[in-house]
């Protein structure tokens, strides 16, 4: 089967207005994927953000372990100079990290090109190249590249928007969209452009001046209605609903074991009226003899 050499891809507006599809550059989209360069560089970018911070610390950084742990001889045990030494639990590590490794790597300037041309030319395999006219933003908007997203019909999807040089207005429009990276389309990576889903290029980007057309008004989205509100329960009736509903033998066992409390009630009242002491008459005073 012959490879496809030869690719066009759909064109929007800054706002996602659908026009005439344009026909990709054959010098950068000529068909040419190979994986091989393609990981090469993916590896060499993931490598270079490396920042080489662990370190850990020997026997002579680590605190403590200045005296012998017991004397030389004499106490059966193995001889010991320090509770710090590599073999000791908390001593120091042998052949650690310091720091100061570098993981930089490097590629020829010709493996990175085809690399980057091998992942723009997958993504228009795909179809996932879209191309828009141009951006020609006056101010920074979330709302406004969100709604190009979504009508172009990759929403939800890892999209790529690659400028014509630096645009600030749109770099700020999409630094607050998780799914979306902004940047001007000479400095994307091959590693960016195999991160992404979709491809959004600018057309001065790739060599196409297209004349502006007449915007088209986004459909209105469809509001959700909201369900009628409940009325509030009280707390009768909640407490009504949550208890377990009882069977009628269980009910009757209840209503014994109220009766049968009154009944052990008013017998405690009635023995302790019959068991209260008779109040003590007071001795009547002695008569004095005549004096």
């Amino acid at each position: 089967m012959a490879e496809q050499t030869s690719f066009d891809a759909a064109t929007y507006t800054a706002l996602g207005t659908a026009r005439e599809r344009v026909a990709l550059p054959e010098t950068t989209f000529d068909g040419t994927v190979n994986m091989p360069a393609m990981h090469l560089a993916v590896k060499a970018f993931l490598a270079n953000q490396r920042q080489a911070t662990a370190y850990t610390k020997t026997r002579g950084l680590v605190i403590g372990g200045n005296q012998k742990p017991w004397k030389q001889k004499g106490t059966g045990r193995a001889r010991q100079g320090s509770i710090r030494a590599p073999h000791w639990p908390g001593g120091g590590t042998v052949f650690g990290p310091h720091g100061d490794r570098n993981y930089d790597q490097t590629l020829p300037k010709k493996v990175k090109q085809l690399a980057r041309r091998s992942a723009l030319n997958a993504r228009a395999r795909e179809s996932a190249i879209y191309v828009i006219d141009a951006f020609t933003y006056t101010e920074p908007r979330t709302k406004t590249l969100q709604g190009l997203i979504a009508r172009v019909g990759v929403d939800g999807q890892k999209v790529l928007v690659l400028t014509d040089g630096v645009k600030p207005n749109v770099y700020l429009s999409g630094r607050n969209l998780t799914d979306v990276q902004v940047m001007p389309y000479a400095e994307a990576s091959t590693y960016h452009i195999l991160w992404s889903d979709v491809v959004l290029i600018e057309a001065p980007a790739i060599g196409h001046t297209l004349e502006p057309v007449a915007e088209k008004e986004a459909p209105p989205a469809a509001k959700k209605e909201k369900p009628a509100a409940k009325p509030r329960a009280t707390k009768a009736a909640k407490k009504a609903a949550a208890a377990p509903k009882r069977s009628a033998p269980a009910r009757k066992a209840a209503a014994k074991k109220v009766a049968a409390k009154k009944k052990t009630t008013a017998r405690k009242t009635a023995s302790a009226k019959k068991t209260k002491p008779a109040a003590k008459k007071k001795p009547a005073a002695k008569k004095k003899k005549g004096g």
